[in-house]
């Protein structure tokens, strides 16, 4: 059996089956995902999901599903699934026999005596998919009939009938063409052998998606098919289906197919499904490398970039390249000291404040893995030197440095950090003043461009300006957010003093490499953490006891939104928490560790297939939710992993 494998009684179940999701990336910013039955439950579902760079180089779903149905005697069997109000029509999984994902997607149907193996592969590197249908067993003669249908919209929006859509097709080599609408590709849908075309152009009114339901959300979509290409199919054929925004030619599909799928990586372990999740999320487009914060909804951010580039690029499929390359492709959007946290050019918005002290933790990573460090100073040393100017100076006027070396951010109606939700125009955690891992990084930033500047000749100048602050911030630092009563650092302190909830952004003035509080007083805000906010699956946001805490992340945007950051679970945290104990208590915080990361082993097989989801709730049992693969999540698990491996050759 397959690391990755599902048998039939679970995979007729629509409660178990319909709770799991696949996903495979083009690596150019596209994607295809649906659930294991591929039946869409979500609008960011979709079978071929591409940028279009007329529309801001969005995400949109051109082909959303594809309806399989084997005809024998006169009798159809149609292989699709698809939510109506009220009903499930067809019911094609009842006749799935088995799933796997080695090394892609692979469902086998069983109808009577007829066996059809349906293997998907989304192509690298091109907006364009391919499907392998191999007839396993048949004792009569069988037609394969294939039924396109489209949405053609952002994947935020859902399709209705109108009368707008061009629902003409336009024949081409093997198959057809169409384009709903100008600003679009074209979609260009072939097969590797002569088939005929039946057009049968219709709308299927109200196809519901259920996670947009549960989340408040408009949740029926109109979608639009064509028609459908039949075909006949003998016992051991195997016919390529191909959607691409180019035309291909058909004579080649079969042999595109069979050289795309011996370069996809194997999914036969745990740690093997992360490394396969972390490159997923490295995107190259337009000459510029990006990091996708997470699947299905989210684009690029600054600062999950920073975060997630050491375990993705350097701790999974070590690729200092294309760590380098993101590092590049951001530091040349760097603005006034700060790099966009979401969207390019004029659509970027410049709020955070973490991203660009994040940056420095990043290139820290690098260096220490590459041994590169004269060349990070050339490459990266003037930037990472202005921008401890911009904010020293208080050029910006929300982000300052105070006389006591710390940094104080804040700006009316905006959450900075990335404690970000906001509810009516309202930030859900303002967080407003000293926040503590900021200043956490702003100590860690300091003190690591003065260590590369000390080793370079002509920047004694940067250096006699700078070398004083690290103790002027150390001196202050705990005085400012140390708090007696709970034995642990202040979240932030703000015009009206310290902030003292229970939080988990005291764990980076733990992990950093460089640290502006005592071992003492680490072992204090670990136990804290460990007593109130360390789960099986992360970190929580919010300790329990808190009256704000909120134990479940359900419900419309506003509730969820009020949630995320309030008791919330998050991955990501681990990777902070799991570095500051080894390097507070070596080798004897090993077994911890090791359990700590093995816990998302049983994940491969639940949400998002092979990877984590971005958040869990913070009560048991902790039920993933949000994206269903998140860059940081994975990112640092697979970070913790490689600590611990250098934890135990010591």
């Amino acid at each position: 059996m397959a690391y990755l494998e599902f048998n039939k009684a679970k995979l007729v179940n629509l409660e178990y089956s319909l709770d799991r999701e696949m996903l495979a990336t083009t690596r150019t910013g596209g994607y295809t995902s649906s659930t294991i039955v591929c039946c869409n439950t979500r609008k960011y579902h979709g079978l071929l999901v591409v940028p279009v760079e007329k529309l801001n180089n969005e995400n949109h779903v051109l082909l959303s599903s594809l309806d399989e149905t084997i005809v024998q005697h006169g009798q159809s069997f149609n292989l699709g699934i698809h939510r109506f109000p009220g009903v499930y029509e067809p019911r094609g999984h009842k006749y799935i026999v088995d799933f796997a994902y080695e090394p892609v997607a692979t469902i086998t149907y069983q109808v009577g005596g007829v066996a059809l193996r349906k293997e998907i592969l989304l192509i690298h590197n091109e907006d364009g998919i391919l499907l392998r249908y191999t007839l396993l067993n048949a004792h009569s003669p069988t037609t394969l009939r294939l039924k396109p249908f489209l949405s053609y919209r952002n994947i935020h929006a859902l399709s209705k009938a109108n009368m707008v859509a061009d629902t003409r097709y336009r024949p081409i080599p093997n198959g057809i063409k169409s384009k709903l609408y100008n600003e679009f590709p074209s979609l260009h849908m072939q097969l590797n052998r002569a088939n005929d075309f039946v057009a049968c152009p219709d709308w299927y009114y109200n196809v519901e998606y259920r996670e947009e339901q549960r989340r408040g959300y408009d949740y029926l979509e109109d979608l639009f098919t064509p028609g459908y290409f039949e075909l006949p199919i003998k016992k051991g054929d195997s016919i390529i289906f191909s959607a691409s925004v180019a035309e291909q030619k058909p004579a080649q599909l079969k042999r595109k197919f069979e050289q795309q799928i011996t370069t996809r990586p194997s999914r036969d372990s745990y740690e093997n499904c992360l490394k396969v999740s972390a490159s997923q999320f490295i995107v190259q487009r337009n000459g510029g490398t990006d990091v996708v914060a997470g699947y299905p909804w989210f684009g690029r951010w600054g600062r999950d970039t920073f975060i997630s580039l050491p375990g993705l690029t350097l701790a999974a499929n070590y690729n200092p390249q294309a760590c380098k390359e993101a590092l590049d492709t951001l530091s040349g959007e760097l603005s006034g000291g700060l790099f966009p946290n979401i969207g390019t050019g004029l659509a970027a918005a410049y709020n955070s404040v973490d991203a660009p002290l994040w940056y420095f933790w990043t290139i820290q990573q690098y260096a220490a893995e590459t041994g590169l460090r004269s060349q990070v100073w050339n490459d990266y040393g003037e930037k990472m030197k202005s921008i401890l100017q911009t904010y020293r100076s208080g050029k910006l006027t929300n982000i300052r440095m105070h006389d006591n070396g710390l940094i104080w951010a804040e700006e009316a109606g905006k959450a900075l950090t990335w404690m970000d939700a906001i509810v009516q125009g309202v930030p859900v955690t303002p967080r407003s003043g000293y926040q503590v891992e900021i200043n956490a990084l702003w100590y860690n930033a300091i003190c690591y461009t003065l260590e590369l500047a000390k080793e370079q000749p002509g920047e004694e100048v940067f250096v006699a300006a700078w070398e004083h602050l690290p103790a002027l911030i150390e001196k202050n630092y705990l005085p400012t957010f140390w708090s007696a009563v709970r034995r642990h650092l202040a979240d932030y302190v703000g015009e009206e003093g310290q902030n003292i909830f229970t939080r988990p952004n005291q764990v980076f003035a733990c992990s950093l490499p460089y640290s502006p509080i005592s071992d003492e007083t680490k072992r204090d805000v670990l136990r804290a953490i460990e007593n109130e906010l360390l789960t099986p699956k992360g970190l929580r946001t919010l300790a329990p006891k808190n009256p704000l805490y909120k134990s479940r992340y359900e419900g419309n945007q506003p509730t969820r939104d009020n949630a995320y950051h309030q008791g919330t679970v998050w991955p990501w945290l681990l990777g902070a928490y799991i570095e500051a104990n080894l390097r507070l208590y070596g080798k004897s915080f090993l077994p911890t560790a090791k359990e700590l990361v093995a816990g998302f082993e049983e994940d491969m097989t639940l949400y998002g297939l092979c990877s984590i989801a971005e958040i869990y709730d913070g009560d048991p049992p902790h039920t993933p939710n949000g994206c269903i693969s998140q860059a940081w999540s994975v990112a640092e698990i697979l970070r913790s992993m490689k600590l611990i491996e250098k934890y135990e050759t010591l």
